[in-house]
């Protein structure tokens, strides 16, 4: 493997690592001051006992997502130095703006609500829940702001060779960040909301105590991730204009699409050999003109495929890779513009996919429990634990399908914006050795697959724990000692 494949590998297994933390921190953190305001608002102590429980499990998680996330900003100077230096003049605001409000803001009021249990007024605590919750939220769109302008450059001009920011307005209000952020924010709160409705549905079938917590714990799961998946349908057809708009290899590859069709018709399966751009002996399951609709609002518009595509990109950012020896083997080599075919159909196809079975289990079990009733079969809490993982994958994969779907750019071209500003992701990595980038990359793999074990290790002692193992505990004086 060269230092470019690794690197890959390094940044890939770390981002999706540590997104699994991501959408359940976004989405947890919002049911919880959710439950805590129900709670200053009714003093019924049942949502009282379900900020505890379910605030123990947010912390945990909390807590790994900061640790696995550090590495993340690391990596841009270890392994991928020279996109550091190219887009550091853009990059350099808006990750400035979510230091200051993660380890700030979020920080800050996260320590008051862990501490202020028994010191702060219930108002008071609660706001610092909130501010904690929202803060979170606003370090995500600053993120989803660096990453959009990756996907859809605005706000600069070409200096020397460089991108230098003129707008930083226009990098946050950019259109393909006002897409990503609530389809971000919907599949985080489908998270949260299987993740609710699993661990009820186990404690319901356990007859454990407080029976009531987990029955409204599942209720608030279940129509949490059905209005999350209603949301990630309508901001989904949003993203996926934009990306015929603005990447439309990436949707054609989304597709498989090898050919130009007027009108376009949607792949639902395909059989056959994928990975060729000139999709040789592959039959597919197709809805009539669905592609033209999702792509124009439509149902009689032209798509473009990868073969007419191909032409277009050569023409427009060349046929072959400078001739440098940082590049590697891909010096002076010719340019493949067509994304990994089975990544991205079966990637983009794998996200829908087990989103709609995360939709479909949580209307189930809706359902199961009807009128106060527990099934006593054993697949009810299996289904309901297995079902935590749906959305899960669903993030994951979507977001594999939006990084595997750009290349071969880091950053990707603004059909309409600032000719020269894009960059090759062969031109991105650091001059290191491949030796350097898999000792970093097993390093980094193996502390990881401890934090996972770590992190399971406390979810499942919590879980198991109930709601006792979280609620304050007498001291001899009779004072109360809080779990945290």
């Amino acid at each position: 493997m060269d230092v470019l494949e690794l690197a890959r590998w390094q940044f890939g297994i770390t981002t999706v690592y540590h997104f699994l933390m991501v959408p359940l921190t976004i989405g947890l953190s919002l049911l919880v001051a959710a439950m805590q305001t129900a709670w200053v608002r009714t003093g019924n102590e049942r949502y009282y006992k379900m900020t505890k429980f379910w605030g123990k499990l947010l912390l945990i998680n909390f807590a790994m997502g900061v640790v696995t996330g550090i590495v993340q900003e690391f990596q841009f100077g270890m392994a991928w130095s020279a996109y550091s230096r190219f887009v550091g003049d853009v990059f350099g605001a808006p990750l400035a703006m979510e230091g200051i409000v993660a380890f700030f803001v979020e920080s800050t009021f996260l320590g008051l609500w862990i501490f202020g249990w028994d010191k702060l007024p219930k108002k008071v605590h609660l706001a610092c829940a909130w501010a904690f919750s929202l803060a979170t939220m606003a370090s995500a769109y600053f993120i989803l702001a660096a990453n959009s302008w990756m996907q859809h450059p605005v706000g600069i001009e070409l200096h020397e060779g460089r991108p230098r920011l003129t707008s930083i307005w226009a990098v946050l209000s950019n259109n393909t960040v006002l897409a990503a952020f609530p389809h971000t924010i919907a599949g985080a709160f489908a998270v949260a909301g299987a993740f609710l409705v699993g661990i009820a549905a186990w404690h319901l079938y356990r007859k454990s105590e407080e029976e009531r917590v987990w029955r409204s714990s599942l209720k608030l799961g279940t129509w949490v991730g059905v209005v999350a998946f209603s949301a990630l349908a309508i901001t989904g057809d949003w993203q996926g204009k934009l990306m015929f708009e603005q990447q439309p290899m990436k949707m054609a590859a989304a597709e498989a699409l090898c050919h130009t069709e007027q009108p376009a018709s949607f792949s639902i399966f395909a059989v056959g050999d994928v990975t060729r751009p000139d999709c040789e002996n592959v039959k597919s399951i197709t809805v009539p003109a669905l592609l033209s609709f999702l792509a124009h609002n439509d149902f009689s518009s032209e798509v473009k495929g990868i073969q007419d595509l191909v032409p277009m990109y050569q023409e427009k950012y060349g046929e072959f890779y400078p001739v440098d020896e940082r590049l590697g083997e891909l010096s002076g080599k010719p340019i493949d513009y067509v994304p990994a075919l089975p990544v991205t159909y079966w990637g983009f196809r794998l996200m829908i996919g087990f989103g709609g079975i995360s939709a479909g289990l949580g209307v189930f079990m809706l359902w199961l429990t009807r009128r106060n009733r527990t099934p006593t079969g054993w697949w009810f809490p299996v289904l309901g634990l297995a079902g935590i993982a749906t959305p899960f994958l669903a993030n994951s994969f979507g977001w594999i399908f939006t990084e595997m779907g750009r290349q071969p750019f880091v950053v990707v071209p603004n059909p309409s914006g600032v000719d020269g500003v894009w960059m090759f992701t062969a031109q991105a990595v650091s001059n290191s050795t491949p030796g350097e980038i898999l000792t970093s990359l097993i390093a980094l793999t193996a502390v990881y697959s401890v934090l996972a074990v770590v992190e399971f290790y406390l979810i499942r002692k919590y879980v198991r724990g109930g709601i006792p193992g979280v609620l304050p505990q007498k001291t001899d004086d009779g004072a109360l000692a809080f779990a945290y």
